[in-house]
């Protein structure tokens, strides 16, 4: 099989680092940087997401915390060893483009609403969504599409393919052998485990008020 030898974007271009008050600038970093064998397909800045619009400016890197993407980096590391790689889905998101997240859903199962407490993770730079790529960087077959609200996306995959369910069961290994957590509603979704420890104090304080609702929010 043909190894991992470039970070291929599928959003070319210049990058724009949509990068708001809620996250320092200089506190996030391309998770390309890190590992460049990573691919990166943003869905919120094409048009196929659940808003059918582009929510990101074209060219838009992945952002995370410095820590995060290194610990992408080990679980791209552990998947290339089963011929396997990883796509990202979402990474930072602006506390804009999560408000019209919220408007379009006003569902708090799947969408944190970013004026009640932490708000989204991802708005601090420590939340990840992702999938899996084969040898070629071509997707494999997993339970759903990304932004799928239906019980197919539980993290507890129940369909009938064993190969849809070595797929979750790989990403999901990969992702806690490098310090990540899952989210119960969504098998795309991750966020590091010590993620408090980057909030504010006052942050801190409503994410313990909060538990694990606020976890892993979308």
């Amino acid at each position: 099989m043909r190894p991992f030898t470039v970070c291929v974007s599928l959003l070319a271009g210049v990058a724009i680092a949509l990068v708001s008050m809620d996250a320092n600038a200089d506190s996030l970093v391309d998770v390309c940087s890190v590992d460049p064998t990573i691919i990166v397909e943003l869905r919120y800045a094409g048009r196929n997401n659940l808003l059918g619009q582009p929510l990101y400016p074209h060219g838009t890197r992945a952002l995370a915390r410095p820590e995060v993407a290194s610990a992408l980096a080990v679980a791209q590391a552990c998947l290339r060893r089963y011929q396997y790689g990883l796509k990202i889905w979402d990474a930072y998101r602006p506390e804009a483009v999560q408000a019209k997240l919220w408007q379009a859903l006003h569902n708090s199962d799947y969408v944190a609403n970013p004026e009640i407490g932490v708000g989204s993770l991802h708005s601090w730079g420590v939340a990840i969504d992702a999938t899996l790529v084969d040898a070629w960087n071509r997707p494999v077959r997993m339970p759903t599409d990304f932004d799928d609200f239906t019980p197919a996306a539980m993290w507890r995959y129940v369909g009938p393919s064993p190969e849809v369910s070595a797929h979750v069961h790989m990403l999901q290994y990969a992702m806690h052998k490098a310090g990540f957590w899952g989210m119960r509603t969504e098998w795309w979704h991750f966020t590091i485990a010590d993620w408090k420890k980057y909030l504010p104090e006052e942050a801190r304080q409503s994410a313990q008020v909060a538990g694990t609702h606020w976890e892993g929010k979308l």
